[in-house]
């Protein structure tokens, strides 16, 4: 997952508690917008990822102008907010990838519907993501990337990188790699630890790399 931007167009305050948690919840920055500073949002440079539309308190003309927008813009996902008792006549936008979610979802909720409509076929809890400096690990596709671009590791590099990324700040003799990162089956010795470690050292790059640090007549530590 890597960093999107959302619009909220709003009449109201009510979602405004929800976007501040749902920053800090995914990796997203969100700029707010009613019918007095829309223009001046869409204007400003930034190209959004995701336009959260609630139409509550919002004029005709704003809801063309949001619709314009997304259309300009190579129609851009939106995600309609709705009340409970005007949900019988929601009329959803009929090109690109949208959905719609009730006023009194909660914060769960949100996040995971923003999250299907920023990442598509990629979607994580924030707990799947680790990041250091310019590396990202999805830890729940296996994937790691270094400046956005994927790193082509071996399961077991991966497993390795992910497992001391997961458990910094503590030196972790070889036997104990083989026991966690290879299993109880893993017959080989400890010298293939430092393969491992010198193969991902490579594939990294310098900066991450300077993370993994040997721990003379121990093992390795990742430090962060």
């Amino acid at each position: 997952m890597h960093h999107k931007n959302i619009l909220l167009v709003s009449g109201t305050t009510r979602l405004h508690n929800h976007m501040r948690e749902l920053s800090h919840a995914i990796d997203v920055s969100i700029a707010l917008a009613n019918e007095e500073t829309f223009s001046q949002a869409v204007s400003s440079g930034h190209e959004f990822d995701l336009v959260i539309l609630d139409p509550a308190g919002l004029s005709q003309d704003t809801l063309n102008a949001v619709d314009s927008f997304v259309g300009d813009n190579g129609f851009i996902s939106t995600l309609v907010v709705v009340d409970p008792d005007k949900l019988s006549t929601l009329h959803m936008p009929t090109q690109g990838r949208n959905d719609f979610i009730l006023s009194t979802a909660g914060i769960e909720e949100l996040g995971v519907r923003c999250s299907l409509l920023l990442w598509p076929g990629e979607e994580s809890a924030p707990a799947d993501i680790v990041t250091v400096d310019n590396m990202t690990i999805n830890l729940a596709t296996y994937q790691v990337y270094i400046n956005e671009k994927p790193v082509d590791l071996t399961l077991m590099e991966y497993s390795l990188l992910s497992f001391l990324a997961t458990h910094p700040s503590r030196a972790y003799s070889r036997e104990t790699l083989l026991h966690r990162v290879w299993g109880f089956e893993y017959c080989g010795g400890t010298r293939t630890v430092d393969v491992h470690i010198r193969r991902v050292r490579s594939k990294v790059g310098p900066q991450v790399a300077s993370h993994i640090v040997t721990i003379r007549g121990v093992g390795y530590l990742f430090r962060i």
